[in-house]
């Protein structure tokens, strides 16, 4: 069980051809929240994450460690449920049927599955107005990168026991991504699809629907994807972003379980 004090948050990144920042291919990235005695091991994870990627091996590693200062927000799991399609355009049919139970327009959902398929080099979230569509965020190619977030181990397979489900890495990474971007209040839904060529799978997300897996939203081979965030563009955006890069967030199956 961690504590809110003496964590750290290790942060890597990985790319083929030089650093993010000089055009280079994103290749991995992920991260973890750790207290000193397991930082190791933490990092032996991220590191083997990074160099064992199907886009390929990378020639730029970075690992960043930080002391985490601010107190940590203890935050329960959007509930799940999946979707079995026959093919990648049923999968986007069935995305874009439940971005628009929450008021998204059409054509705004159109321009984000647009965004996603032409994404070949965005190592950030793209945030956009659900009600334009118009680009909230001023990142360009890099996006906007969630950040200082986990999920415990023993804690994540005790609740994918009670709720069925298989113990799976992915969606442990993305629903713990998903869960904090949904707690805002900004936040109107998440659309999201790996840049993975061998997972075809992805998610609509959103506060009040939960997280909805989708087994099918792209071909096999496919290295493009990424992840658009929906949100209500008549409020600014600096709280948001700095809430979703900056603001600690640990997902918990119980309410008050670790922290005190």
């Amino acid at each position: 069980m961690m504590q809110d004090n003496g964590l750290y948050s290790l942060r890597m990144r990985a790319a083929l051809g030089g650093p993010h920042e000089k055009g280079a291919k994103h290749i991995s990235g992920g991260e973890h929240l750790s207290t000193k005695a397991d930082m190791q091991v933490k990092a032996l994870e991220l590191m083997d994450k990074a160099f064992s990627h199907t886009r390929g091996d990378p020639s730029f590693f970075q690992l960043t460690i930080d002391k985490i200062e601010e107190h940590i927000q203890s935050i329960k799991p959007l509930p799940v449920s999946t979707f079995d399609v026959s093919d990648a355009p049923q999968g986007k049919n069935l995305a874009s049927s439940l971005l628009s139970h929450h008021g998204i327009p059409h054509n705004v959902i159109k321009k984000a599955m647009n965004l996603l398929e032409r994404n070949d080099d965005s190592r950030g979230a793209l945030i956009i107005n659900a009600k334009t569509g118009e680009r909230m965020d001023d990142r360009e190619k890099k996006g906007v990168r969630v950040s200082l977030l986990d999920w415990e181990k023993e804690n994540f397979e005790k609740w994918c026991k009670q709720s069925k489900l298989a113990i799976n890495q992915r969606m442990k990474e993305a629903l713990t991504l998903a869960t904090k971007v949904c707690s805002h209040p900004l936040t109107v839904a998440e659309l999201c699809w790996s840049d993975d060529p061998d997972y075809i799978k992805g998610y609509v997300a959103s506060p009040a629907g939960g997280y909805h897996r989708i087994t099918k939203l792209k071909e096999y081979g496919d290295e493009v994807g990424g992840r658009v965030f929906f949100i209500d563009g008549d409020h600014p955006i600096d709280s948001y972003i700095h809430y979703l890069e900056e603001m600690p967030v640990l997902i918990e199956m119980e309410e008050n379980y670790g922290f005190n």
